[in-house]
């Protein structure tokens, strides 16, 4: 019994670790132990001891003047491993690269993941006037143009029934928050063949994507265009939308999948 109770134990040790380290993000890439019990709903000592034993490894690093944590250099390493282990991330720079000096907009690939769309890469453009967005970033699927991607093309058909149960937040006065109106909206996508998301995230900012397939012909990745609205306007979406599309394809093909 007692070695069970300390198997339970380490779980919890373990488990704690992992949503400290899951806790960081670009907006907040540094927090004290105050912050991250509050935020997790731990004790203090609990989160003082998992932070020793994390720094001692390497994994976080604690400021002596502010007190505060960041994340340290083995996440990075491990990070890389992970980018170079996965084909799509591998496969897509070129094109990706190509895309950018074509069409002169910024460009991201994404991944799903627990009803979120994370960015996985992203290749900047020279224009002057740039999003904001950031490897890691997570979005909502619902009014992304990536999120949408995977709504439309996986074959999950639960998935969306999944986001609509979570609930639609309003992040914008033209995020679709109607569930029918965003049923009605994913047919218009699944039919399309791409999905565009216009100021339904963030005011200014529209994005176009398409799918990327493996070679059992599973959604894997969307690849999607960003900019302001002044420059993806609404007259230009046909054309950037072959644009992405060609280069989700091309992406599509490196991975195997054949239409």
């Amino acid at each position: 019994m007692s070695f069970e109770k300390e198997d339970l134990n380490q779980l919890s040790t373990v488990k704690n670790a992992l949503r400290i380290l899951k806790s960081f993000t670009m907006d907040e890439p540094e927090k004290k132990i105050g912050d991250l019990a509050e935020a997790l709903g731990l004790n203090k000592s609990t989160v003082s001891r998992t932070m020793s034993t994390l720094a001692s490894e390497g994994f976080v690093y604690k400021d002596p003047e502010t007190k505060k944590y960041r994340l340290g250099y083995s996440i990075l390493s491990l990070s890389g491993i992970v980018n170079s282990n996965m084909d799509v991330y591998r496969e897509s720079m070129p094109i990706i690269n190509k895309l950018v000096e074509t069409a002169g907009e910024t460009s991201h690939i994404s991944i799903i993941d627990n009803l979120e769309v994370v960015y996985l890469q992203k290749v900047e453009c020279n224009h002057p006037v740039r999003v904001l967005t950031h490897v890691g970033r997570r979005n909502p699927l619902y009014c992304t143009s990536s999120g949408k991607v995977f709504l439309a093309f996986s074959k999950d058909q639960e998935l969306l029934d999944k986001v609509i149960k979570k609930g639609l937040k309003q992040y914008t006065k033209k995020t679709i928050t109607d569930p029918k109106k965003l049923i009605e909206h994913i047919k218009e996508i699944r039919h399309n063949g791409f999905a565009y998301s216009y100021e339904e995230y963030n005011e200014g900012v529209h994005s176009i994507a398409a799918p990327v397939y493996d070679y059992r012909g599973r959604v894997i990745a969307a690849l999607s265009m960003v900019g302001p609205k002044q420059r993806i306007q609404y007259q230009r979406l046909n054309n950037l939308a072959k644009r992405v599309i060609h280069a989700a394809d091309e992406i599509s093909s490196r991975m195997g999948y054949w239409k």
